[in-house]
């Protein structure tokens, strides 16, 4: 009798361990997953949208994040600040340069096909020295 009252006690606190388990296995969770990809995606489309820049833009920029998310996002700041009247806010932080097509290649193979256009290649390490460095 006391059996028939204890086992399904101890059956339902064991099954309510299972997530502090698996929290603590660090196992991961595909729905966690997903629901934190879809949020961040939101978070950069709207981002992007209140900084004024395309959904191209954000798109290239954000290559890894969610593209119906970052729409979502981008749509609702889009649609909030058309509801209150905001004005967008340019970034004041300087963007990183796209990069070129030569410096995507390997440094020997650019300059042998620099050097045949009949100018000369800096190394890149005298390129990126020129750089001026962005203050935070």
């Amino acid at each position: 009798m006391l059996a028939q009252r204890v086992t399904p006690l101890l059956l339902l606190l064991s099954l309510s361990a299972c997530e502090q388990l698996s929290n603590a296995l660090d196992l991961p969770d595909p729905q966690k997953t997903a629901a934190l990809a879809e949020a961040e995606g939101k978070a950069i489309g709207g981002a992007c949208r209140h900084a004024g820049r395309s959904l191209e833009d954000c798109y290239a920029l954000n290559a890894k994040a969610q593209k119906a998310a970052i729409f979502a996002g981008w749509r609702e700041m889009n649609d909030y600040m058309t509801q209150n009247n905001l004005p967008t806010v340019p970034s004041q932080v300087a963007h990183p340069q796209a990069p070129t097509p030569a410096a995507t290649m390997p440094a020997a193979v650019a300059a042998s096909a620099t050097a045949d256009a009949g100018t000369a290649a800096a190394p890149a390490e005298d390129r990126t020295a020129k750089r001026p460095r962005a203050v935070p």
